[in-house]
């Protein structure tokens, strides 16, 4: 199908777009943007410089994509968003290009849903499969991996990174990782177990679900030095890749990963 551009819409000589791309009332596509097949923006949506995204993504009404850097260090130089294909960017939602000091550019994956007044800072490296509720928000350099969820209304400190498949609760500040498959949440974030739904989501096993519920015990409650109990889940569930990839994160975090709650509950 054809792309249709409204007549009020303000859209670059320099942007490409491809096939059956929509462009909507009083919406901006500025230079320097790519926009793949099937996309959509919608009412006074804006498309900034340097941006390209893949196929079906769609930027809801008044969500801005492709901003200036929020950093006092960026001097106008050369930075990218890049998106992948899928994704869906709400209305209000905020996502910036990089900085020459974060490798020039910020990158989202395939599949994502950004919900209202999301905000991705600069050089953020997201993955896949990603929900960011209503006003959840990233600061600089923040790493998400594929398939975590993150709460309405929480934070994370720049430089932080979040696993796979982890999830973050509601007005939740983080401020050290998150390790893959783990449940965080508070006003200063602290674990508190396994995110056994999301594990159960993905239909693991029953014995990868005791083999994670073990490792978070042994790593965060059993008062074992952390390098000792690192090594002891490892060889203990060496045939159990969840296992594998939590012990993988925590050897190279370099922020330290966040501890576990103080009043811990049910898992759950």
């Amino acid at each position: 199908m054809a792309t249709t551009i409204h007549p009020t819409a303000q859209v670059s000589p320099k942007a490409e777009l491809g096939d059956n791309v929509s462009i909507g009332h009083c919406a901006v596509v500025e230079d320097n943007v790519i926009i793949g097949d099937n996309s959509r923006v919608e009412a006074f949506a804006s498309v900034k410089n340097h941006t390209r995204m893949g196929r079906g993504n769609i930027i809801h009404s008044y969500a801005m994509v492709g901003g200036i850097p929020q950093d006092l260090k960026f001097n106008g130089e050369e930075s990218w968003l890049e998106l992948g294909d899928g994704n869906n960017v709400r209305e209000f939602a905020t996502l910036h290009r990089g900085t020459e000091g974060g490798g020039g550019m910020t990158r989202v994956g395939s599949n994502n849903l950004f919900m209202a007044y999301t905000h991705i800072a600069h050089d953020c490296q997201l993955g896949s499969n990603i929900i960011m509720s209503n006003a959840a928000t990233l600061a600089g350099h923040v790493i998400v991996d594929d398939s975590a969820i993150l709460g309405g209304f929480s934070a994370v400190h720049q430089f932080s990174h979040i696993g796979t498949c982890a999830f973050v609760g509601g007005m939740s500040g983080i401020s050290m990782d998150v390790p893959p498959y783990m449940l965080a949440a508070g006003h200063r974030a602290d674990l508190h177990g396994p995110n056994l739904v999301g594990l159960r989501r993905m239909q693991v096993s029953r014995e990868t679900l005791a083999a994670v519920r073990s490792t978070y015990r042994m790593i965060w409650l059993s008062g074992i030095p952390r390098k000792e109990a690192l090594e002891q889940v490892e060889k203990e569930f060496v045939a159990v890749p969840e296992v594998q990839t939590i012990v993988a994160f925590i050897r190279a975090s370099e922020r330290g990963v966040l501890p576990a709650s103080s009043k811990e509950g049910s898992t759950e």
